[in-house]
């Protein structure tokens, strides 16, 4: 898959240039699927409940890696297998994908997140510091939550 650069964007708004990174609905996914749950193959990732295709799976996630988002690395336990992991450009946009899940707890009323309210004020009382939190977990190879991991 082709790379985007300078060039190739339609703009260089810095919203445009979010939105053409990292801004579709599959990719946002997948960097939920890696914070929240652990998910770190493309097995994984198939079986998220939204039902991504795997053409457009594998397009993602080939993107998102040309992109500086995720790296690949052959798994420890069977070298047939990838994981993937957010780099550190990828873990930058944890305050991001935090951000629309306090947005969702507002807008939606049956959204997970109302189901844990100490954990969604405390991410609206201090955003920052939740986010650099989440940041260093995940960055150590954790997730927020690793007893949803299908």
């Amino acid at each position: 898959m082709k790379t985007t650069s300078k060039e190739d964007l339609r703009s260089h708004c810095a919203v445009n240039y979010g939105v053409e990174i990292f801004g579709d609905r599959w990719s946002l996914l997948i960097i939920r699927d890696i914070v929240f749950v652990g998910k770190k193959t493309y097995g994984e990732f198939l079986k998220s409940e939204e039902g991504i295709a795997t053409n457009v799976l594998a397009s993602r996630l080939a993107f998102l890696e040309a992109q500086g988002i995720l790296s690949r690395a052959p798994s420890p336990d069977d070298g047939r297998r990838d994981f993937y992991t957010l780099t550190e450009k990828g873990l930058d946009l944890i305050p991001i994908v935090l951000s629309i899940v306090l947005w969702s707890a507002k807008h939606d009323s049956k959204s997970y997140v109302r189901r844990s309210k100490a954990f969604a004020a405390r991410l609206s009382q201090n955003p920052m510091q939740v986010s650099e939190e989440v940041k260093a977990l995940v960055r150590n190879g954790g997730c927020m939550f690793p007893e949803s991991k299908e």
